[in-house]
């Protein structure tokens, strides 16, 4: 069945149905031809007793006049004798083993079926007993007779519903048969042309506006890796060609120390940038494979994310090392019961990038202050640095992917242009929001949102 196409399925699918129905229809014309045509026979049983039943009452001790012919009476006085009989032999012989009553049944013998209505009488004399009797073999043949007509007009009906089926289902399907066609002509070019819509509001339609929605997040999402691909090519290139020269160096400087360890570092410092560069490219992957919006039931509490804040400044602080740069934090959360929309590591991995862009920024000297506290419908993190700002023209680009300010920024710990749009894409996914303001004379405020569930 698999193997067929959906016209043949939707066609064969309808005949069934079709046929069960039809099926159905002459069973019951059948059924009820049965019942008129026995009803028919018991009438006219009848009503050929009523003459025999006015004479008996009219003349109750004279013989009946006998009936017409074809019309078979077997008429029995009080005393036992028949005084009209036209009927069988072997139908009479069944008749004298009958009780007398008012009654109609059904005689079989070797003639065929008999339909026989039984009367009684009353008069003076006694009771009188009457029966008709009727042939069904007309009936039979007239019920035989609608059959085979029904069958064939039934069939009829069958074969012109089966094509008028297969008809409707081509012309239904032919919508679906020009999209494919144009799915086909898309695969095989690159250009940003749409599946077509159809004017009518119905499911095609609405499968085409569906599948072009579909092609357009899919071919955003290969721009993006493309786009992607490339500027990681590039920002991997170069910590991996200076890396290479620092080491280079020390290679050199094998009997100088000195200018062995500044190498060294200098090497390690390039390594620590690859690592977060392709810490980032991993994490933004995963996070564009998990989808627009995180789910529902990855929260944490105020408490919760206020350990990962102490633990991220001690993560900063080390980066710092022993420079002349002081990370301050304070934290007034009045309930630490409350639930937010987000992880602990997903803050954590917020918490890391912001601090590190705090620390490029500083240049190794001022201070970094970090605060968290509660609205009434938001925790809010807020962190300011007094390192150089950045452009005002630069602030509404510095969440796009690779996105860089052309000034320089010294601390020895380079940025990748990554670090921010990890922060916004987590951010949003949660339902938070961050922004970014220059702050007077030199530095910048850094505020983060995140909704309360």
């Amino acid at each position: 069945m698999r193997a067929l196409s959906i016209r043949v399925r939707i066609t064969l699918g309808s005949a069934l149905v079709a046929a069960a129905l039809l099926i159905l229809v002459g069973v019951g014309i059948h059924l009820q031809m049965l019942t008129v045509t026995a009803q028919s026979d018991r009438t006219l049983a009848a009503s050929d007793l009523e003459a025999f039943m006015s004479d008996i009452r009219n003349n109750p001790n004279e013989t009946p006049d006998p009936p017409a012919a074809g019309i078979l009476v077997l008429v029995r006085d009080p005393g036992g004798a028949y005084r009209v009989d036209t009927v069988p032999t072997g139908i009479r012989d069944a008749l004298h083993d009958h009780s007398s009553g008012d009654d109609t049944f059904t005689l079989t013998s070797a003639a065929g079926s008999y339909t026989v209505v039984g009367k009684t009488l009353a008069t003076p004399s006694g009771v009188w007993q009457l029966w008709a009797v009727r042939s069904s073999a007309t009936s039979n043949l007239t019920v035989s007779e609608v059959d085979r007509r029904l069958a064939v007009a039934l069939a009829g009906i069958l074969v012109v519903f089966t094509f008028a089926a297969w008809l409707l289902t081509t012309l239904a399907l032919r919508p679906v048969t020009k999209m494919r066609a144009s799915a086909e002509i898309l695969s095989e070019t690159d250009s940003d042309d749409e599946l077509p819509v159809g004017p009518a509001n119905d499911e095609l339609s609405a499968l085409a506006a569906t599948l072009n929605n579909f092609l357009r997040r899919v071919r955003g999402t290969a721009v993006r890796e493309r786009q992607m691909i490339s500027d990681a090519s590039h920002e991997l290139r170069t910590p991996i060609a200076v890396m290479s020269a620092q080491l280079e160096l020390a290679h050199t400087h094998f009997g100088d120390a000195a200018a062995l360890e500044k190498e060294v570092l200098a090497a390690e410092a390039s390594l620590s940038r690859l690592a977060r560069l392709a810490s980032n490219l991993l994490e933004l992957s995963r996070l564009d494979a998990a989808g627009e919006k995180q789910n529902p039931h990855e929260t944490s509490t105020a408490g919760e994310l206020v350990t990962e804040l102490m633990s991220a400044i001690d993560r900063a602080r080390m980066i710092a090392g022993a420079g002349q740069v002081t990370i301050e934090f304070e934290d007034t959360i009045v309930s630490p019961e409350q639930k937010c929309l987000l992880t602990p590591t997903a803050f954590g991995q917020v918490l890391d990038n912001l601090l590190i862009n705090a620390l490029n920024a500083s240049g190794g000297t001022g201070n970094i202050t970090v605060a968290l506290d509660q609205t009434a419908s938001a925790l809010r993190l807020i962190i300011t640095d007094e390192g150089t700002g950045m452009p005002e023209e630069f602030i509404p680009h510095a969440f796009e992917r690779f996105s860089q300010p052309d000034t320089a920024q010294g601390s020895g710990i380079s940025g990748s242009g990554l670090g921010l749009a990890l922060v916004h894409t987590i951010l949003d996914r949660a339902e938070g929001t961050i922004t970014l303001t220059n702050r007077q004379p030199t530095g910048l405020i850094v505020e983060v949102l995140i909704a309360n569930v």
